[in-house]
This record gives structure tokens, C-alpha cells and sequence, in this order.
């Protein structure tokens, strides 16, 4: 029988919401795809680093990525991260609430915690729940975002089995730059930001400030929900980026970097109270790079990722502070016949000699935790090595990956991967992959008093994907498409159980297989633009043969760019099947499809006007259940570029 909670059982309710919703743990428009790994003899292809640890271009690379850069953020037009990363092949997101919510994202069906976030080479995580607080990261602030889907462990050692989001932030170069936007929506949206850079030959530095504020809409929608409260839920975020380098010889840089978001969060606690979330993510960096040889380049760094989260309700406040201090050392070595010139030239081409690149890495992580109430153990230390070789001769690709970790917690750790290309021909390429991962169980699994289990393992993954992938151009039409097989089986899932008590206990009680088929493809002709992607997949538990909660069978997106003039349109549709809430598969969230609008007008001097329409007509869909999604939004403004 159903019954209504009492007061002190809302509060262990509200303590359940705190260990469990971060990590979903329990139950975008313009885009450089992967397929331009076809284009061999284009001239100029991005390079992408989150693959191989090393900028490459894209078109040595065998992994499947996709790379999303400032000038498509912008294009975009949304108003969070996630929404963004909402548009991606291979992505699904689950947010409770408004763009301020609690939101995480499920890269191949992996939970949210089993994908690794990185902000400029740097995990920005909670070493509590396992979770990246990316509705506290403004888009504002990123320059680029690289997005490495499949098991990356061998790598980056935990966390990444279902693969890696990288956000680099923003950074000036020689001579001067500005910038600058503003703009209103619905909701009392506004948005602010400014960067201004500058700099020599010898030395540069960037600032990048951002601000903005919503008054919300209620959260959650169901009054049976225990969390019910019916009022706004709104949000305040400001940020800061600063960034300085200084070139004192050829082949030598010194970087110092420092990052700082705050988010002020509402969210609904079934009481009268003002109940909110603040969340501050922090990062300090210093790197020194230098290339000793023309065979040998080497990086060193020291920083410090931080997460600071404290809830606040009408049942006192649960504090959760975590500290990442991150130490590496990689070298980068061109292997040629003589051991001593580089046979190519520019980032990443040394892969292409005739004996490859080999990457060896050292690392130390050390995590420390501050909570209340204590935890019988706040700190873990892992020590890390990591080798990666990469060769491309002739038509054929190939990257091996091994890395070893060792915590003073749950001991070692060896993952490793094999990745291979061939090319039949200029059009067409074939690929395949196989690599291993894991995830060691967060402090709260392990320690929090009442909720937690010292005895957990780690969980752990075997993936294995085949590719293929074609290009081409017709005269003024371009295209490629890409088709990506992949079966990751996960096991010793750790799951949070509760019994009829309230008892409740995470446990290493489940298996899980992620498998699925991703589709995209991009056509352009002239200045238009026509990209699509589908994923039809199978997140399913292997005892029950039920879905993993909130993750649906077919999500797709499609996305269409138009020039009308000066003028820019952008119509994007992004459509689910039906997901569950729960593990049981009793709690059915419908499917849905939702259309997006956006425009650009240049009107001169660097400056240019935006509109964007979220959700145009007004469906009404969930991605976490009883949680709304705000309907039909709107939000315009300018942005000026000097």
C-alpha cells in the first residue's frame, strides 16, 4: 500500500535524492562528425585530442568523435550545456528540471557516472557522487567541446566506460580580441558575457566573464510526488576564465589557468522552504611545454579540479566538497628508421611516419573528500602509466592503448584497447576496436554513514565496435554518412537498494549490456546544410532483460540550415521513443519530438542579432518523470565580436 511520507521520512527521502539523483546512478546543430575522416584530401581537417591524448587529425583517427567548436555553440543558440550535448549522435540527457537542474547525460546507454568529464585535460568532478555538475559549466566559457564515444579507460584510467566529454575553455592568442553578448527570454532569462585578450609573440592572457539568471518555472509537476512544492524553481550562475602564457623560446610555453563557476540552484523538496543547491566548480592549472627534440615533445602539469555542492532544505543541509589534485607528465616521441627527425610536420603528423608516435604518460591523482556528517575515509591516491601507440601507413590506421592504475583503495587496474582503420577506398573505410574499462565505486558508495558499502568492487566493461564509414563530393554537393556497431558488456553494476525500511544499501548485484547501432550523416550543398544521426539501441539489464532507467530504444536528431541572405536558419528536431523511469520498467515516460528554431542576422561592425525558439510547439515531455521541461521557450539577443 502507497502511503504519504511523513516529515522525517521526507527528510530521508530528501538524504535518498541528495546520494542518488546526482549520478543517475540507480535506474547539437552544427557539427565536425567523424566522417570527415574520409576527406584525405581536403586541406585543412580540425584536430582532435581527446582520442589519442595528442592533437591528430581527424582523419588518422579510428575512433569514433565528434567535435563541436565555438562557432557551432554559437550557432546553436541554446541555453545549457546539456541541451547542446542533447543534439549529439550517441547522447541522451536527463535533467530534472530547468536549465539550472541537476542533469547528467548517457553517452552509448552508459549511466551518467560512467562517462568521463574533462575540462581542459582536468577531471571537475564530485569524487561523492561520481558526477560532473555540468549544469554549472556556462557555455559561455568553452571554446570547444570533443566528444569520444566507447571505452576510454586505457586513456584516462576510471569512470570511462561509456566514453569522454572534453570542454576546453576559452583562451586568447597574439593581438588584441573582444567580445561580448546579451540577451532576454522567457522565463526573466538574462544572459550576460564579455572576454577581452591580448597579448605578444612572448607572452598572452585571456579574461572571460559570464553571468546569467532565470526565474524558473515550478519543477515538479505531479502533486502526488513527494517533492511537490508549487513554486518557481529559477537559477543564478556566474563564472569567471582567465588564462596567461608566456613563450620564452621556440617549442617553449609556460600556462596558468583558473576557472570558477558558481550555480545557485532552486529545486523542489516537498516543504515550504526555499529549497536550493549551491554548486561552485574550480580548477587552477599550471603546464610547461616544451619540445626538446623534433622527435620528442613533453608536457608537464599540476592543478587542482573542485567541486563544491551544498544542498540546502527544510531539513537541515547536506554539504559534499571534493578536492582533485592532478599531476602528469607526457611525452610524445616520433618513432622514424633513424630514430632522430621527425618525418612530418605540424600536430599529431607523427603518426604518419613510417613507425608511428608513441605516448607514454605518468600520473597521480589524489581525491580528498569533506562532508557532514564525516566520512570514516575522505582520501584516495591513484598512480597512474599510460602508453599509446599510433601509426598510419598507406591505407591502414592503428592505435594500441595500455595503461595501468593503482588506488591505495581498491588496488590495480590494467585496461587496454586496439583500434584499427584500413581504407578501401578514397571513399569508403572500414574500422574496428575492441578496449576494456571501469568504474571504482564513489566515497558515497563506500562511506556515507547508513547508505553506503565498504565492500564494493568496481565495475568494469568489454567493449567491442566495427565501423563503416563514406565520403564524397559531387560538385557543389558534399556528403559523408557513417554507420557504428558497438556491444559493451558491463559487470558488477553497483546498484542502490532500499527494502520496505527504508534500509538502503548500493550493492555490486547487476550486469548490464549496451549495444546499438549509431547512424549519422551530412549533406551540403551551396550554403545549406542537412546532418542527422539515429541511435537504435539496447541499454538493457541482464537478469531482468528490462531497460536501463530513462533511456529510450531510438533517439534521433535532424537538423537543417538554411541561408535566406545575411540571414541564418537553423530548424533542429530531436525525437525519443518511450524510456522507464525505473529499473522495474513500470514507470513509462512517453516518447517524444520536439522542434527548435534558431537565427542569425549579421548587421554589421561584429555585431550580430540571435533568436532562438525552444520546443516551438509546445510538447509536453518528460526526461525524468513528474519533472517538467518548460514548454515552449524563447530567447534572443547580440553578440559582438571585435
Amino acid at each position: 500500500m502507497q502511503r504519504n511520507p511523513s516529515a522525517s521520512s521526507r527528510g530521508a527521502l530528501v538524504l535518498a535524492a541528495v546520494l542518488v539523483v546526482p549520478p543517475f546512478a540507480l535506474p547539437a546543430l552544427a557539427q565536425a562528425q567523424a566522417g570527415a575522416q574520409f576527406a584525405g584530401a581536403q586541406a585543412l581537417e580540425p584536430l582532435f585530442v581527446t582520442a589519442a591524448r595528442d592533437a591528430e587529425p581527424i582523419d588518422g583517427l579510428v575512433a569514433d568523435v565528434t567535435v563541436i567548436d565555438r562557432d557551432a555553440i554559437a550557432a546553436a543558440g541554446v541555453d545549457s550545456l546539456t541541451a547542446l550535448l542533447q543534439g549529439e549522435p550517441g547522447v541522451e540527457v536527463v535533467q530534472n528540471g530547468g536549465p539550472g537542474a541537476t542533469s547528467g547525460v548517457f553517452l552509448r546507454g552508459a549511466n551518467a557516472a560512467q562517462t568521463l568529464v574533462l575540462v581542459d585535460g582536468m577531471r571537475l568532478s564530485s569524487a561523492s557522487s561520481g558526477a560532473t555538475a555540468l549544469e554549472a559549466i556556462p557555455l559561455d566559457q568553452i571554446e570547444r567541446i570533443e566528444i569520444l564515444r566507447g571505452p576510454a579507460s586505457s586513456l584516462y584510467g576510471a569512470d570511462a566506460i561509456g566514453g569522454v566529454i572534453q570542454i576546453f575553455t576559452r583562451g586568447g592568442g597574439a593581438g588584441r580580441h573582444a567580445d561580448a553578448s546579451i540577451g532576454y527570454g522567457t522565463y526573466g532569462t538574462i544572459s550576460a558575457a564579455a572576454g577581452a585578450s591580448g597579448g605578444s609573440a612572448l607572452m598572452h592572457g585571456s579574461v572571460d566573464l559570464s553571468q546569467r539568471h532565470s526565474d524558473g518555472f515550478n519543477a515538479i509537476v505531479n502533486p502526488a510526488n513527494p517533492f511537490y512544492d508549487p513554486d518557481r524553481d529559477g537559477y543564478r550562475n556566474s563564472s569567471v576564465n582567465a588564462r596567461g602564457v608566456l613563450m620564452p623560446a621556440s617549442g617553449q610555453s609556460l600556462s596558468l589557468q583558473y576557472f570558477r563557476s558558481r550555480l545557485d540552484n532552486q529545486f523542489d523538496g516537498g516543504d515550504a522552504y526555499n529549497d536550493r543547491t549551491a554548486t561552485t566548480e574550480s580548477l587552477w592549472q599550471a603546464r610547461w611545454a616544451s619540445d626538446f627534440a623534433s622527435w620528442w615533445r613533453s608536457r608537464l602539469s599540476a592543478g587542482e579540479g573542485g567541486d563544491d555542492s551544498v544542498s540546502l532544505t527544510g531539513y537541515g543541509s547536506f554539504p559534499f566538497h571534493t578536492r582533485q589534485r592532478q599531476y602528469t607528465w607526457q611525452s610524445d616521441f616520433t618513432l622514424s628508421p633513424d630514430g632522430s627527425t621527425d618525418p612530418g610536420s605540424g600536430a599529431g603528423s607523427g603518426a604518419r611516419g613510417s613507425l608511428g608516435t608513441l605516448t607514454l604518460a605518468l600520473e597521480r591523482r589524489e581525491e580528498h573528500v569533506d562532508t557532514e556528517p564525516a566520512f570514516t575515509v575522505d582520501e584516495r591516491d591513484t598512480d597512474s602509466a599510460t602508453a599509446i601507440y599510433r601509426v598510419v601507413a598507406g591505407a591502414t590506421a592503428v592505435q594500441a592503448n595500455l595503461r595501468y592504475d593503482h588506488s591505495n583503495q581498491f588496488g590495480g587496474r590494467t585496461t587496454g584497447a586496439f583500434e584499427w582503420g584500413y581504407r578501401l577506398s578514397p571513399t569508403w573505410r572500414v574500422t574496428a576496436s575492441a578496449g576494456t574499462a571501469f568504474r571504482p565505486p564513489t566515497f558515497n558508495d563506500l562511506y556515507y554513514p547508513g547508505f553506503s558499502n565498504p565492500s564494493l568492487a568496481p565495475e568494469s566493461a568489454r567493449n567491442v565496435e566495427a565501423g563503416l564509414r563514406a565520403q564524397g563530393r559531387s560538385g557543389p554537393v558534399a556528403w559523408h554518412a557513417q554507420a557504428v556497431a558497438y556491444e559493451n558488456r558491463v559487470r558488477d553494476l553497483i546498484v542502490f537498494q532500499c527494502d520496505a525500511n527504508f534500509n538502503c544499501q548500493p550493492n555490486n548485484v547487476a550486469n548490464a549490456t549496451l549495444r546499438g547501432v549509431t547512424l549519422t550523416g551530412d549533406l551540403g550543398w551551396k550554403d545549406a546544410t542537412l546532418r542527422a544521426s539515429l541511435d537504435l539501441q539496447s541499454p538493457t539489464d541482464d537478469a531482468s532483460g528490462n531497460l536501463l532507467p530513462r533511456r529510450a530504444r531510438r533517439h534521433a536528431t535532424v537538423a537543417y540550415s538554411q541561408p535566406f541572405g545575411a540571414l541564418r536558419v537553423v530548424a533542429q528536431w530531436i525525437g525519443s521513443s518511450a524510456r522507464f523511469d525505473d529499473a522495474a520498467n513500470l514507470r513509462r515516460m512517453g516518447g517524444y519530438g520536439i522542434v527548435n528554431l534558431t537565427a542569425e542576422l549579421p548587421v554589421g561592425h561584429g555585431v550580430t542579432l540571435f533568436a532562438r525558439a525552444d520546443n516551438l510547439f509546445d510538447k509536453n515531455y518528460e526526461l525524468a518523470a513528474d519533472f517538467a521541461t518548460g514548454g515552449a521557450r524563447f530567447f534572443a539577443g547580440l553578440r559582438w565580436r571585435l
